[in-house]
């Protein structure tokens, strides 16, 4: 089972692309502290997390941003305009609650709003809305009273997201993509006992926006062996087909074959295959055509990376109600210590 306090700790604390200073970084810190030698935060803002050895020079990323909202200008009447920091679809915005981040840890709400459908032409009801039609309600009544409050051009903005159970075995939240695979990276270094491994667990900044973190962090510290570590696309809902499902929840930790930044190294792929195996770890394939990771960035590197990476099957990804299965969680966890264990028994 999951540790739910860390796991909170991880979702629940801001970090939009580029402004992950604001409150999810300091948490990864201090999450990574007792498990490695030494912490570094390089020029971009990623986290690094030295656990040193003598054997061959690992890198393992998950990145720490989210997807989220800037404020682009202040109406007269107090409403904020955004635009999207990621894949934002403007959909997922109407009628939900919202936190404007004037500081590090430091909020106001707002709520997402467009013009009501009773008001609408005919036509347009049924059509989803644009960039234009929706803003952010924060109770201001005029520029000059939300400039008060703090917010500026340029303030980000999240879902008021949080982590809950849903059922048995799955949990929902906030940025899942991708703070359950920041977790994963905590809780590997956790449990892993040996490894003569030289081994970089990296927290990346900006992937939202283009794998930005993971590349300047790869230069920097010039793997051997890479691997990303995500979410992926859970589509075993009503209406879709099995064979367009990508992956399933509560099936194991996902093994990446194929996304459209990487392909990843075959040979890495049929040893991860036999780790898993070989200590009864379930698993899935994932090829996933419509996004992407931070092994696209890794595994270009300089001369070329050898990499792989696993993923954490989720629903709903992008939104503020995104739903993983702890099963898979914990599968992808010992599988990726497993990886560390055996990693100078890898010949590529």
């Amino acid at each position: 089972m999951v540790d739910f306090e860390l796991l909170k700790k991880i979702v629940e604390a801001p970090g939009v692309s580029g402004y992950e200073f604001l409150g999810v970084r300091d948490v990864i810190i201090e999450a990574f502290r007792p498990y490695v030698d030494e912490i570094t935060v390089d020029k971009l803002g990623n986290v690094i997390a030295h656990k040193k050895g003598s054997g061959p020079k690992v890198m393992l990323a998950a990145h720490m941003d989210q997807i989220g909202l800037m404020v682009t200008n202040i109406e007269k009447n107090g409403f904020l305009r955004v635009a999207p920091v990621g894949g934002v679809d403007p959909r997922t915005l109407i009628a939900q609650r919202f936190k404007v981040w004037i500081g590090p840890n430091e909020f106001i709400y707002g709520v997402g709003g467009s013009v009501p459908p009773h008001i609408q032409k005919p036509e347009d009801r049924n059509k989803a809305p644009t960039w234009e039609q929706v803003f952010i309600d924060i109770g201001a009544e005029s520029e000059e009273e939300a400039r008060e409050m703090g917010v500026k051009v340029g303030t980000v903005i999240t879902w008021d997201g949080r982590l809950e159970r849903l059922g048995k075995h799955r949990l929902v939240s906030i940025a899942f993509d991708d703070r359950i695979a920041v977790y994963t990276l905590v809780k590997a270094a956790q449990e892993l006992e040996k490894s003569d491994a030289d081994i970089y667990f990296v927290a990346t900044v900006q992937e939202e926006v283009g794998l930005r973190g993971a590349k300047v962090s790869a230069f920097g510290i010039d793997p051997d062996y890479g691997f990303a570590i995500d979410v992926t696309i859970a589509a075993d809902v009503p209406g879709t087909p099995e064979h367009k499902q990508i992956t399933q929840l509560g099936k194991g930790t996902a093994i990446k074959i194929m996304d459209r930044s990487v392909i990843c190294h075959p040979t890495i792929v049929r040893w991860m295959e036999e780790l898993a195996k070989k200590y009864g770890i379930p698993y899935q394939w994932d090829i996933l055509l419509g996004g992407g990771t931070d092994a696209g960035a890794i595994h270009l590197n300089k001369a070329g990376v050898p990499t792989g990476a696993i993923s954490v099957p989720a629903r709903y990804i992008h939104s503020n109600a995104e739903v993983v299965d702890e099963r898979d969680v914990d599968a992808g966890v010992r599988l990726m210590v497993k990886v560390l264990e055996h990693i100078d028994e890898l010949k590529v």
